[in-house]
């Protein structure tokens, strides 16, 4: 079968390897659509990182992995012991690796396993390929009106949706979003599905402050030419924002979300940063603020995400910005992204 396989820096090869077998308490999909994500780009611009250069301790294995950890797919074949589960259906994946042993899986918090890893990075296969075989547990089904690229989504829009999880999120909760990335948009959707008061995003890409507003943002900030605390307290008649959501991870950006957040406000960090920042705690402190951190997901938010999809109160589908083959993946997809990211909110590949 086909397989885009990690072999390291700039060296993502799409070439044929056996077919994996399902065995007792697993589930076989062929993947429909595989949603391309920023950490791809790290991995391929500066990993590994993810990808196991030593044997990982839950999969036992290392690069070449195959790529893909946002896809959607069909079932093919169901294990012996797997219920509810039938070929033909449609599903999303959870790619959350976990040992299910640790301090973490032991308070079932899988997404922070000590020895955690995903899907498509770490092993197990992936979805950039013909065929995968992962543990029932990881997959769940769809409704059937939802269709199989907007299922793609799901995984991305699940951060999102932890992210706000983790915050005092109340129905009329003031929000500054640093960051109109993938993962900003999502944060403006599960808002958005939820409730809250105004939304105010802050970000420098014209064509991605075009999007934020799309899915619901109300008001745009560019921080080249913006105040951003000034106007994140001029917009609150003067009390600051209730929650900052940083999805941008950059040094400037923390220190304006400790300082634009209100008396008891609360910032939460979605970003993954890539180096130590300077960082001054009385920011904070004088605000009796908080500093709340998230990764990833857990299933009950992809749940929660395909249950608001499936009614409506998420329309995330104009989130896709092109669509390539898998043999394209590196040149239009990758590539692509690293070049004009700004372009796009989600390249999918269609397997």
């Amino acid at each position: 079968m086909r397989a885009a396989r990690y072999y390291g820096i700039e060296d993502i090869r799409v070439e044929e390897i056996e077919e994996p077998v399902c065995k007792e308490g697993q589930i076989k999909i062929r993947p429909a659509f595989v949603g391309i994500c920023g950490t791809d780009l790290h991995e391929y611009l500066g990993g590994p990182t993810f990808a196991p250069e030593v044997p990982h301790p839950v999969t036992k294995e290392t690069i070449p992995v195959t790529f893909g950890h946002e896809f959607s797919g069909t079932v093919v074949e169901v294990g012996q012991g797997v219920k509810g589960f039938k070929p033909g259906q449609h599903v999303s994946i959870q790619p959350t690796i976990y040992c299910g042993s640790c301090g973490a899986c032991a308070l079932d918090l899988q997404n922070v396993c000590y020895k955690g890893g995903f899907v498509g990075l770490s092993g197990y296969g992936g979805g950039l390929s013909d065929a995968v075989v992962v543990p029932a547990d990881y997959v769940l089904p769809l409704p059937e009106h939802i269709p199989l690229d907007v299922a793609a989504l799901v995984e991305p829009l699940a951060v999102g949706w932890h992210a706000v999880t983790q915050s005092p999120l109340k129905k009329d909760s003031n929000i500054l979003i640093l960051g109109g990335g993938p993962i900003g948009i999502a944060v403006i959707q599960a808002l958005r599905a939820r409730g809250c008061g105004q939304i105010i995003v802050s970000e420098l890409s014209a064509s991605r402050q075009k999007f934020a507003k799309q899915f619901g943002a109300d008001t745009i900030l560019d921080p080249r030419k913006d105040d951003i605390v000034q106007k994140a307290h001029d917009l609150t008649r003067g009390l600051g924002v209730d929650i900052v959501f940083d999805c941008a991870g950059v040094a400037v950006g923390l220190e304006a979300a400790c300082k634009a957040i209100k008396v008891k406000g609360t910032v939460v960090n979605v970003a993954i940063w890539e180096k130590a920042v300077p960082f001054q705690p009385n920011d904070l402190v004088f605000r009796e603020g908080k500093y709340v951190a998230c990764l990833g997901y857990v299933k009950q938010d992809f749940r929660d995400v395909i249950e608001a999809i499936a009614t409506g109160k998420m329309t995330p589908g104009d989130m896709i910005t092109s669509k390539v083959p898998l043999e394209r993946v590196v040149e239009d997809g990758i590539k692509e992204l690293i070049k004009n990211k700004e372009r796009h909110v989600k390249v999918l590949v269609e397997i």
